[in-house]
C-alpha cells in the first residue's frame, strides 16, 4: 500500500518552496501526497511581493476532508502564518495523535520576508512543539524559538537541549558550520546526538532547500524509517538536490526535486 504523507503549509506559485516542493518531494520518495492550504503567497525566486492568510474554518474543513479520507502516515507543517492559524491546526492534530509531525517552523523566507510574526512563535512553541516528533529550525530560527544566541555549533546544541526541554521529542537544527568546509546539521533525540555532515555547497540554488529537507525527512517517516535514518536519507537527498539544481530563475533558484 502506498504510503500517504501530508503537508500543512503555505503556497510558492514558483514551485521551489512551500507546498508545491513539499508534493514534489513526497512523489520522489514513492508517497501519496495531501496537502492543506494555509496562506498563498505571491514569490520567485527574486523576492516575496504578497502574502494572504487563509480563513481558520478554511484550513480545519481541509484537515478534516482530509483525515477523515486519506490519514497521513506521517504529516510535516511549513508556513501556517499567525497564532490563531497556528492554535487550529494545534487543536486539530492533539485530537489525531498517531503519524509523527515534522515541524518546520518557517518564519521567514531565504529574501528575508518574514512569515511569521513576533506574536505567533509563543503559539508555535506552546501548542505545536509539543506534538512534534521532530522540529527542524536553522540556526536563525532556533534562536528566535529559544531566545538564544545561536552562531556555531556549541551554541545550536545549547538551542536543540532548550527545544527538546520545551516539548519536542527530537530537534533537527540545519545550516551548522563545520570543519573543513562541511555543512554540519545537528540532530539531537532521547538517544543523544548525530551529526549529519556534507561538503558546504557554493551555489544560489537555495530557495526550499528547508521545505524540502523536511518534506523528504516526512517522507521517509511515512515509508516507516527509523528518525536517524530518515535523517540521513533527507540529509543526502536535499545536497544531491542542491548539487543538480536545474539553474532557472533570476534569483535564488530551486533545488532538483528529483534528485
Amino acid at each position: 500500500m502506498t504510503p500517504i504523507a501530508l503537508t500543512i503549509a503555505g503556497s510558492d506559485p514558483s514551485g521551489g518552496a512551500g507546498i508545491q516542493a513539499d508534493l514534489k518531494t513526497f512523489h520522489r520518495f514513492c508517497c501519496y501526497g495531501t496537502s492543506v492550504l494555509t496562506l498563498i503567497t505571491a514569490q520567485n525566486t527574486r523576492g516575496v511581493a504578497r502574502v494572504d492568510l487563509l480563513g481558520e474554518e478554511v484550513v480545519l474543513a481541509q484537515l478534516e476532508a482530509v483525515w477523515s479520507d486519506l490519514p497521513p502516515a506521517a504529516l510535516k507543517t511549513g508556513a501556517i502564518g499567525s497564532a490563531t492559524l497556528i492554535a487550529a491546526v494545534a487543536g486539530f492534530l492533539a485530537t489525531r495523535r498517531g503519524p509523527p509531525l515534522v515541524l518546520d517552523p518557517v518564519m521567514i523566507s531565504k529574501h528575508g520576508h518574514r512569515l511569521l510574526p513576533d506574536d505567533a512563535v509563543a503559539a508555535l512553541t506552546g501548542r505545536l512543539l509539543p506534538l512534534a516528533a521532530v522540529v527542524t529550525p536553522n540556526w536563525h530560527e532556533a534562536a528566535a524559538l529559544t531566545g538564544l544566541a545561536v552562531g556555531d555549533t556549541a551554541s545550536a546544541r545549547t538551542a536543540a537541549a532548550a527545544l527538546r526541554d520545551a516539548g519536542a521529542r527530537a530537534v533537527l537544527i540545519k545550516g551548522g558550520a563545520g570543519a573543513d568546509g562541511l555543512a554540519a546539521d545537528l540532530l539531537l533525540d532521547e538517544t543523544g546526538e548525530l551529526e549529519l555532515p556534507a561538503l558546504r555547497l557554493a551555489t544560489r540554488a537555495t530557495h526550499g532547500t528547508g521545505c524540502t529537507f523536511a518534506a523528504a525527512l516526512t517522507a521517509n517517516l511515512a515509508l516507516g524509517h527509523g528518525l536517524r535514518e530518515s535523517a540521513v536519507r533527507a540529509k543526502a537527498f536535499i545536497h544531491h538536490a542542491i548539487a543538480t539544481a536545474p539553474g532557472i530563475g533570476g534569483g535564488l533558484g530551486p533545488v532538483n526535486h528529483w534528485a
